[in-house]
């Protein structure tokens, strides 16, 4: 049997902020941007020359739903953002204006840092040493 985890629903207030800060900020690609209904889309963004799991970015319809963009896990490390150069996407992320929380640290794993989102969640952004 071979499974894997195809998207991760990320919540968003607005699809063409999110959509901005991925493309842009992060450098990811924009996989599909498909209408469902007058409110609702269908978009899926992944990391460039990632191939595997990819973002539902997904509109907060509901109070409950608005509650929990930008805390997605309670404050802590939501997402885990792998690289193979941190050192040169480090240094592009940091120019377009990513919210970095510490310097780059090493790790017994690898280099790593923590940033924010445009929401307030945390990710940890890795170049593992493996």
């Amino acid at each position: 049997m071979k499974q894997a985890i195809g998207s991760v629903t990320f919540l968003v207030k607005d699809y063409n902020e999110a959509i901005d800060y991925f493309t842009n900020k992060l450098q990811f690609e924009l996989i599909e941007d498909s209408p469902l209904s007058e409110t609702k889309r269908w978009v899926l963004v992944s990391p460039k020359g990632g191939g595997g799991t990819s973002l539902l970015l997904a509109k907060a319809s509901t109070a409950e739903q608005e509650k929990s963009v930008g805390s997605q896990t309670g404050g802590r490390v939501a997402f885990f953002l792998h690289t193979d150069n941190f050192d040169r996407d480090y240094e592009k992320m940091r120019e377009s204006g990513v919210n970095f929380l510490e310097n780059p640290r090493e790790e017994k794993y690898g280099k790593v840092v923590i940033f924010q989102d445009l929401y307030g969640n945390r990710w940890d952004f890795i170049q593992h040493y493996f």
